[in-house]
């Protein structure tokens, strides 16, 4: 009886201690809107600055500290760079250039802001987007467009690194 009570109890503490372990997410969303008065589109990314770091450091070889005390300017250029490298956006079939403007941590995602100036009409957008995917398999940039009244969202993974909307 006691054996049956031990292997019982042992058996519940087992299932209980596993059935809680953290699930990692890999997601990122990414939020574009046009402002016509402005002739830009405005770019707000939200990614966990632990997997960007590891993406980032993986590519350039280097530790990278984002949101981090320790953050350098080095690590703020090979964002732009690794940012450059695996994100951008045609407008009507050219590239535009991606401004960073800025970016902040809010708990442990680091929120980036861009722009794309000299926007005057959109027809097309098309959108390449392989931030982290190529490192982690599971990743999921979630991107939403809000286009002169009209709410579009576009999934980007390992195999899907393309887009296309059309105005």
């Amino acid at each position: 009886m006691k054996k049956t009570i031990l292997i019982t109890f042992f058996g519940l503490l087992f299932l209980t201690l596993t059935s809680f372990s953290v699930h990692k997410f890999y997601v990122a969303l990414y939020q574009v809107n046009y402002a016509p008065e402005k002739k830009m589109l405005q770019i707000t990314t939200r990614i966990f600055v632990d997997d960007l770091n590891n993406a980032i450091g993986k590519k350039y070889t280097k530790k990278v500290t984002l949101g981090a005390e320790n953050e350098t300017a080095e690590d703020v250029n090979l964002l732009n760079k690794y940012f450059s490298e695996k994100f951008y956006i045609k407008v009507n079939g050219q590239t535009k250039p991606i401004h960073f403007l800025s970016k902040e941590m809010e708990g442990d995602v680091l929120i980036c802001y861009f722009t794309i100036k000299e926007v005057k009409k959109i027809n097309s957008l098309e959108i390449y987007n392989s931030i982290i995917t190529e490192g982690i398999s599971e990743q999921q940039n979630i991107m939403h467009f809000n286009v002169l009244g009209t709410k579009n969202t576009l999934l980007f993974t390992e195999s899907t690194t393309k887009g296309v909307l059309k105005y």
